[in-house]
């Protein structure tokens, strides 16, 4: 009996000790993605993050990573396994208790990097490299130095003779409006998720949500405005009480799918594009979620059939669609990295969200194609003939796009956008008498089917009206110039959604010398209070 005794009370012990191990919480680490920072990389540092997140896997370590490029220096704070690479680097100090950088050569700028075990030990990070040994490296290094100075000034005249290169071509047209809404999702196969990108919620538990009001329904999902419940980390550290949630039913999967491949990179994030926060699977409801940002003023179509707007709310949404469009399509982020293009394919003004200070952001990813390099002609081609039939560019309609050149697909987006420049016009007290709202081809039924569009933009050439009274202003002058060349019959003379948001710069003259009393006598006092940038 004694023996049983002790045989019992020795797998308690055991089991004790089990349980214990399985219920230890994961790590606690800063998590700010890439932030501007003040931090010279002497010595030591405290990353200025605010957010601290629990780590989604129990084996993630805390990461700390410092660039500087030309004048540009930032911190990117996140978890990461150490189990696998990192920027192609293996995390070899991982069980460091502090955050010790250490630089890494050929980045392309000054690159440090350091991980450790502790809860947010990658706040406080020390350079080891100590002045004296950087003195001795730089006086050793002088004949390179040379080297180095004749070759970065050989490609910074370089650099500038690309640039004002583009810049003459930049001058022929004008700029684009537009504003959106988005919503995120989960990695595949997880019970219920957030993706490593960009999302807040870095716990595998749903979060506790909400739903209050309908606010949207497309083809493919509906939107609501929900409440995150008091008690939710990221209600708390992030201030998002309301947010938007996009459910797709299961059989919708290929579309949720597609939109969280897009904003599961961290580089699309941008002030034009819509925040994501976390994207879920609800299995018990069969449904997949995507969480973002709320923005109460809803999509730009619906803005623009309320509201008549002033020539600097036309400045401000014009200017912010062209640069969240330019975004997308760049192969850079504003950092100098390197990330995917994208084109968009349903540019409109239903798919573009106003936010609280009148500048766009761009939502509805659903159709969104990532412009890889890898991808063959034959992947093109499977993409097929995408979006909404009275915003598609004249070779979209007819599907002979470019599949050799992936800018063809960039210059359908444009297309597009120059659409929505022409509605955010329309609806400008600066153009003089202002008529009720109407989209492109008005003329046109409700929801035209493409053969109707080929007969109006292929087979007569047509394009929404610009009466001579929009030019009478000088800024609409040139916007409505840049709109002209934006939907060219030829996709190859069409401008750049980047040149249209530098002519938008160029015009910010006209925006200050205009005053904004008309805007404000126009809208309603929830506009009209509200700040405005």
């Amino acid at each position: 009996m004694i023996s049983g005794f002790w045989g019992v009370f020795l797998y308690l012990i055991l089991l004790f000790c089990h349980r214990k191990q399985s219920l230890k919480l994961s790590r606690l680490c800063k998590f700010c993605d890439v932030r501007a920072t003040s931090c010279m990389g002497v010595k030591s540092c405290k990353v200025e993050c605010g957010i601290t997140s629990i780590c989604p896997d129990k084996q993630d370590v805390c990461v700390s990573i410092w660039r500087k490029m030309d004048d540009n220096i930032t911190f990117d704070t996140f978890c990461h396994n150490p189990a696998h690479m990192l920027h192609g680097l293996v995390l070899e100090d991982h069980n460091n208790s502090k955050c010790e950088m250490k630089e890494v050569k050929g980045r392309g700028s000054q690159f440090f990097i350091c991980s450790c075990s502790e809860d947010e030990c990658n706040e406080n990070i020390f350079f080891t490299l100590d002045s004296q040994v950087v003195e001795i490296i730089l006086v050793s290094l002088v004949p390179l130095l040379v080297m180095a100075v004749i070759v970065i000034t050989s490609f910074y005249c370089y650099r500038v003779y690309r640039q004002r290169k583009a810049s003459s071509r930049c001058k022929r047209g004008p700029p684009d409006f537009s504003d959106a809404r988005a919503i995120i999702i989960d990695d595949e196969g997880s019970d219920s998720s957030s993706t490593h990108a960009n999302n807040l919620n870095h716990n595998m538990e749903l979060l506790p949500i909400e739903l209050d009001v309908l606010v949207g329904k497309g083809r493919f999902a509906e939107v609501y405005k929900a409440k995150l419940k008091q008690g939710c980390s990221v209600s708390e550290e992030q201030g998002f009480e309301t947010v938007a949630i996009k459910i797709f039913p299961y059989e919708e999967y290929a579309s949720w799918k597609n939109e969280k491949e897009i904003f599961s990179d961290a580089d699309l994030r941008h002030d034009n594009v819509l925040h994501f926060l976390t994207a879920e699977e609800r299995k018990v409801q069969r449904q997949y979620w995507l969480i973002t940002a709320y923005h109460p003023r809803g999509n730009l179509q619906e803005f623009l059939i309320h509201h008549v707007i002033s020539w600097h709310d036309l400045w401000m949404l014009g200017r912010s669609l062209a640069l969240g469009v330019a975004h997308l399509h760049s192969d850079h982020t504003t950092c100098g990295r390197y990330k995917v293009a994208i084109a968009h394919r349903d540019i409109k003004s239903s798919n573009i969200l106003v936010k609280n200070d009148l500048t766009c952001c761009l939502c509805d990813f659903g159709l969104a194609l990532r412009l890889d390099n890898t991808l063959s002609v034959d992947e093109l081609a499977n993409s097929g003939q995408v979006g909404t039939a009275r915003y598609m560019a004249p070779e979209v309609l007819e599907s002979r796009i470019n599949l050799e050149n992936i800018e063809s697909f960039k210059q359908a987006d444009v297309y597009s956008m120059a659409l929505v420049l022409w509605e955010i016009i329309s609806r400008c007290n600066a153009i003089g008498e202002v008529k009720e709202y109407e989209p492109p081809f008005g003329n046109l039924r409700e929801n035209p089917c493409v053969e109707s569009m080929k007969d109006s933009v292929l087979r007569d050439r047509g394009r929404p009206e610009i009466p001579n009274s929009w030019i009478n202003h000088t800024g609409i002058q040139v916007v409505c110039a840049s709109i002209d060349e934006c939907w060219d019959h030829d996709p190859e003379a069409r401008l750049t959604a980047q040149c249209v948001a530098e002519r938008f710069y160029d015009m910010e003259y006209l925006d200050k010398l205009s005053g904004r009393s008309d805007s404000e006598e126009k809208l309603p006092e929830e506009i009209s209070t509200g700040d405005k940038k």
